[in-house]
């Protein structure tokens, strides 16, 4: 049972990880660089899940993924099966509620570039796509470090969301979180301490690695 939790949380987290870089990556690029008057609205729709309550967003996702609107019947007819109450419904709320630790940490670290590098790059003839694969995202490296860091260990630590999406089911869609507020409720507190601090003590590993590796790259920038 907890071997089976542990795995299906990290495969979740490390899909989900996997997933948002792709996507955030060139947003948040973008997002550093645009003068759009949309960047606000876009902004604000990617920091939305740092306010809104989980259970709130995972009702609104339950209801996309059933199997009565357009895009649950869809995924019905392709696949087989509801995207609700399965591991990769999971995944898109996750990945929903997740993405600010994901963007906002790339696109503070493009922000800090400036302009000029892009501007140098475009005055030697080099394609906008070749600056970023070649340039900013090389500088970039600190910043999508901990941006995968942190929207690893979100992905861990998910609640609300998992639980108003994928229900409480056995090697399924039960993560940890999940079978911690089991055992809770069944009076297993004796498994819940156990749980509760290997989630506590390994997050705060993953943390200390990534605040003592940003302050020795600091360190040895300065030196």
């Amino acid at each position: 049972m907890i071997l089976d939790a542990i795995g299906l949380t990290l495969r979740l987290a490390g899909t989900t990880t996997l997933l948002l870089l792709l996507i955030c990556l060139p947003l948040a690029a973008w997002l550093a660089s645009t003068r759009s008057r949309a960047k606000p609205w876009i902004e604000s729709l990617v920091a939305l899940p740092l306010v809104l309550p989980p259970t709130v967003l995972g009702f609104y996702l339950l209801l996309i993924m059933s199997p009565n609107s357009r895009i649950g019947a869809a995924w019905v007819e392709l696949f087989g099966q509801s995207l609700a109450f399965s591991f990769w419904g999971l995944v898109i709320g996750s990945m929903a509620y997740s993405l600010p630790f994901v963007v906002q940490p790339l696109q503070r670290t493009f922000e800090g570039q400036g302009p000029l590098i892009a501007e140098a790059a475009h005055t030697l003839g080099a394609h906008p796509w070749q600056t970023f694969w070649a340039i900013r995202l090389p500088l970039a490296m600190p910043g999508l470090i901990a941006a995968s860091v942190l929207g690893f260990t979100h992905t861990v630590g998910e609640f609300g969301v998992v639980l108003m999406i994928g229900g409480n089911i056995p090697g399924q869609t039960q993560v940890l979180s999940i079978l911690l507020f089991d055992q809770v409720e069944s009076l297993n507190y004796a498994l819940a301490h156990q749980l509760a601090a290997g989630l506590v003590l390994s997050s705060l590993l993953v943390l200390f690695c990534l605040y003592r590796w940003n302050h020795q790259s600091v360190v040895r920038i300065g030196g």
